[in-house]
């Protein structure tokens, strides 16, 4: 992972489970990160055969 590219993970409010990490871009545009997690949040639903409206992302920062 290049530590210029910002970490998220999507989690499942009804478990509070995290079940995908992504990463993009440091230099996207806050309107082109919300378009690409949307889209990953949509498939990342499908794949585990949940409602899309129960996952949510968290970005990861890191501790210093």
């Amino acid at each position: 992972m290049n530590a210029a590219d910002k970490h998220y993970k999507c989690i499942n409010s009804q478990t509070d489970y995290t079940i995908y990490y992504h990463s993009l871009s440091a230099d996207k545009s806050p309107e082109e990160v919300r378009a690409e997690l949307d889209k990953v949040k949509a498939r990342v639903a499908t794949q585990n055969k949940v409602y899309q409206g129960t996952l949510y992302w968290e970005e990861i920062k890191d501790r210093e």
